[in-house]
């Protein structure tokens, strides 16, 4: 698994664990199904507090990222496309933030305040 911790980031480690998780799932790097390491494995590779991996691994089971299937282990989750309501919200937001003169740039960050 390459996962980095980067000591001198702002970002919180937690966070970083699950950024890059999120990232590989949604690249293809870690496919669905892909196995991933206990917490306590993965907090001993990155150096971390079990609580630390176990913050991320919880939000990315929120959002749908990850699966965990008891003994079996923690997975990544299988990835659907969006349903017709998704996209008809998507479309509508677009066209709001259009309307309303917001650039992608900017619409992207209003969403992102409210993604998590």
């Amino acid at each position: 698994m390459t996962i980095e911790i980067d000591v001198l980031s702002g970002e919180a480690p937690f966070e970083q664990v699950r950024r890059q998780v999120a990232e590989r799932a949604t690249s293809g790097a870690f496919p669905a199904g892909h196995k991933l390491p206990t917490v306590r494995a993965l907090a001993e590779a990155l150096d971390l507090a079990p609580n630390t991996v176990a913050k991320a691994y919880r939000a990315l089971e929120v959002d749908g990222v990850i699966e965990t299937r008891g003994r079996a282990g923690t997975f990544v989750a299988s990835r659907t496309a969006p349903d017709g309501a998704t996209e008809a919200a998507a479309r509508a937001f677009a066209l709001e933030a259009r309307r309303q003169g917001l650039s992608r740039d900017e619409a992207a960050r209003l969403l992102d305040s409210h993604w998590g």
